[in-house]
């Protein structure tokens, strides 16, 4: 009795000898959550959700070390209990850079144990970038061709069809069900608060699809002050230097438009953008018309505030014309077959859908500050194929995950999950099929002071139309012992050896499931027929690199991070499409074109587990920041060198190859270099990029051939590649003005010196064009 006695007595001292307070942004005056409150004597706290603390110090006074990513460090003397403001404000120049792919939760980019690049929004809206892919192919050791993105030689070129790399939208997957790739122009960019690029397998955290690594953008959250910014642009082609690609008599034009306003009440906010885009396009046909608009919705009750929940939108509507194999090399800007779709031999085909997405979502912090967050979407395309009506489909992907996360004071952290994704197709192309993809997670982030260590692990089970198999593990070489379930894993280590000096070293396993495209395709396009394949297999892989990172100091502002890191990626059963004769036997061979049988209709493309490679290789990469006297200079600049060669040693496989004396994989090349620099003076701002890859040597061989005698897939292509063997060199410029803090204009030439150069075979990039911009933000 007596013990319950003191304890009654001596709670209301505790509370009076407390200090207690909120933490808040000294700008925007909005709570800082996960702000670390230290007491010289010895005591910690971490801020709520929404900034408020409580301390209480064996003695005062006491001196508070107060702490916050993206944050200046505040130091302040307490004399007394009480109750505190603490304002923190942002540096006048920040070297480091918060992301939160890497491990699902806000870390500074040095602190992580894999690569990443940071895109921020101010280079694609500076540079007039009308769409993600362009934004992503301005990174260091990033490649995009026609479609398809490879992140160090990951990926070759597959026809639109499945992807290495996944992209994520607000920390959830955005790929198609159908054909399992990103539809790039669909993506609201205007919206975006930075692109974040992670390299290497990053299956743990986010399943399949991101066996070459991921792409994650997050939307501009919503601040009490609110914000409004608009852009529009107006560009056009000029000519090329070949006068046979010049199929217009009036230059082509491409038109942009878009809007972004965003405001944060007490207890609720929003968002909401748009965009619209209208292009005659340098291709001939080639043209794009679209509209989308997009936003979330937030709500923090007031008396629940442990409670964040939303719910985000996006929708979009376009019209494209599209071809994928040429004329000839003398007229690479023109569809084979001619510009008129109704024409059966003409590979151009119009094409109208719709893009549409909504995503609820719910973040609760419990007593513990504890995270539990459900992240729900429903993803559904529409494709009319209004040429040929019967190759038209529509996909929903419906998507769930759930997350658990818990931070120590010490800077560690658990995250665990379990993610549910079900993708339903229709489609007269691919037959109608559905997808179950059901995985749990866990990942344990470990702070030693200087050294972070990670452990993660990941079970995928995925089934498709019902057939199992896909996910099975087999424990040993040769047993017949199995889970029906795949595990991956991930390991990191980062050592910081001084205040602005990093090691780290990683390890991760990824898998790849086959898309319905890959396996059910049956189409053709000009002289391409593709085939079907249900017997495809899965691909797995492994992602290792070694890294150093080192922050440098020039003059008295002007700071910048270099990265130097060596990788090595392999992956088995990768599927690629493979050339080949796919006649069934009951069939016999005919030279007539009326028969079953004729030669034309049976040679083609067919998704196959064909390859095993290795890709290794070392990139550089330095971003800078800063001011030099009165001049504010930016920089983003990188090297990847790589040899990406096939293990594969099947001759039959080997003879497709265009280049037989070599085993580098095709689609790929050794030599990679980005860079792009801005100078900024007294409003006055000049830009340069540069972007360098060098020769293609190895492709397709039939594409530089014949199918049969006087029947080419893309005629001209091997007189092409012999003439054009050095790789691409292409720089952009761009200039502009700040009228006033809420006006900017500016002028972009793209492709500077006008030079030609492909992506993939048959696919001559856009020559030098010209854009003249309006900004404005509120």
């Amino acid at each position: 009795m007596k013990h319950l006695l003191i304890l009654f007595l001596s709670l209301p001292l505790a509370a009076i000898s407390q200090v207690t307070g909120v933490v808040e942004d000294g700008q925007t005056k909005e709570p800082i959550f996960g702000a670390k409150i230290v007491s010289s004597t010895g005591e910690k706290v971490l801020s709520d959700i929404d900034g408020s603390f409580s301390i209480n110090p064996s003695s005062y006074p006491a001196t508070f070390v107060v702490s916050a990513q993206t944050y200046v460090n505040d130091t302040l003397v307490v004399k007394a209990p009480g109750v505190l403001t603490i304002r923190m404000n942002p540096p006048v120049l920040d070297l480091s850079s918060v992301v939160v792919s890497a491990g699902r939760r806000d870390q500074d980019v040095e602190d992580i144990s894999i690569s990443m690049e940071i895109i921020r929004p101010e280079l694609f809206d500076n540079k007039g970038l009308s769409n993600l892919e362009e934004a992503i192919d301005q990174s260091p050791g990033v490649y995009a061709m026609d479609g398809q993105v490879s992140i160090r030689g990951g990926s070759g070129f597959a026809y639109g069809a499945g992807s290495r790399v996944l992209l994520l939208w607000n920390g959830m997957p955005l790929l198609s069900g159908d054909a399992g790739d990103t539809k790039w122009n669909a993506v609201p960019l205007e919206a975006a608060s930075q692109i974040e690029i992670m390299k290497g397998a990053s299956s743990v955290l986010y399943g399949s699809g991101a066996l070459n690594g991921l792409i994650s953008i997050s939307e501009r959250e919503p601040t009490l002050k609110g914000e409004t910014r608009a852009k529009i642009q107006s560009g056009i082609y000029g000519n090329p230097r070949r006068e046979s690609l010049k199929w217009w008599t009036r230059n082509p034009t491409f038109h942009q438009g878009e809007v972004y306003n965003s405001k944060m009440y007490k207890n609720i906010g929003y968002t909401i953008s748009a965009n619209g885009f209208v292009s005659e396009g340098y291709r001939e046909g080639e043209e794009e018309n679209r509209g989308r608009i997009s936003g979330t919705f937030y709500i923090r009750p007031q008396k629940y505030k442990n409670i964040k929940a939303g719910i985000g939108f996006n929708a979009q509507v376009q019209k494209t014309g599209i071809f994928i194999v040429w004329e000839s090399d003398s007229l690479g800007y023109s569809p084979q077959g001619g510009a008129d779709p109704s024409d059966p031999g003409s590979s151009l085909t119009f094409n109208s859908g719709s893009r549409i997405s909504i995503d609820p979502y719910i973040k609760i912090y419990d007593k513990n500050n504890n995270l539990h967050a459900v992240k729900t979407r429903f993803y559904r395309i529409g494709n009319t194929n209004i040429t040929n009506p019967s190759q038209s489909s529509t996909s929903a992907v419906s998507y769930g995950d759930y997350q658990f996360q818990h931070k120590w004071k010490n800077g560690s952290a658990v995250t665990s999950g379990a993610t549910y994704l079900r993708t339903d197709v229709f489609s007269a192309l691919f037959g109608d099929h559905n997808s179950t993809n059901v995985a749990a997670y866990g990942q344990y982030e470990k702070n030693f002071t200087r050294l972070d260590l990670t452990g993660g692990v990941r079970f995928e089970y995925f089934e498709q139309d019902r057939r199992t198999g896909d996910s099975d593990f087999y424990l040993g070489k040769d047993s017949s012992l199995k889970l029906p379930v795949y595990p991956i894993i991930r390991l990191g280590a980062h050592y910081q050896l001084a205040e602005y000096t990093h090691l780290r070293a990683s390890f991760g396993q990824g898998i790849r499931y086959p898309s319905v495209a890959e396996r059910y395709t049956t189409t053709s396009v000009g002289a391409l027929n593709v085939f079907p394949n249900p017997g495809l297999r899965p691909e797995v892989g492994w992602a290792a690199e070694i890294g150093f990172k080192q922050a440098v100091k020039i003059g008295k502002s002007w700071k910048g991070l270099i990265d130097i890191s060596g990788f090595v990626n392999q992956y088995d059963n990768m599927m690629e499409f493979t050339f080949g004769a796919f006649k069934p036997d009951s069939i016999n061979w005919s030279l007539n074109p009326e028969d079953p049988g004729y030669v034309n209709k049976w040679f083609g493309f067919q998704a196959q587990n064909a390859e095993k490679a290795r890709i290794s290789g070392i990139e550089f990469s330095f971003n800078s920041q800063g001011k030099i006297k009165d001049v504010e200079l930016t920089s983003l600049v990188g090297y990847t060198y790589m040899n990406p060669i096939s293990l594969n040693r099947d001759s039959a496989y080997l003879s497709t190859f265009s280049d037989t004396n070599t085993n580098i994989l095709k689609y790929r090349f050794r030599h990679l270099a980005k860079a792009d620099v801005e100078a900024k003076w007294k409003g006055i701002s000049v830009g340069v990029s540069a972007r360098y890859n060098s020769f293609m040597n190895n492709i397709d061989r039939i594409f530089e051939g014949e199918i049969v005698p006087g029947t080419s897939i893309l005629p001209g292509l091997k007189e092409y590649r012999e003439e054009n063997n050095k790789g691409a060199l292409v720089f952009d410029f761009r200039t502009g003005y700040e009228i006033t803090e809420n006006y900017r204009v500016g002028f972009i030439i793209n492709n500077l010196l006008n030079a030609e150069y492909v992506t993939r075979p048959g696919d001559i990039q856009a020559p030098r064009s010209f854009i003249l911009q309006l900004q404005m933000k509120f």
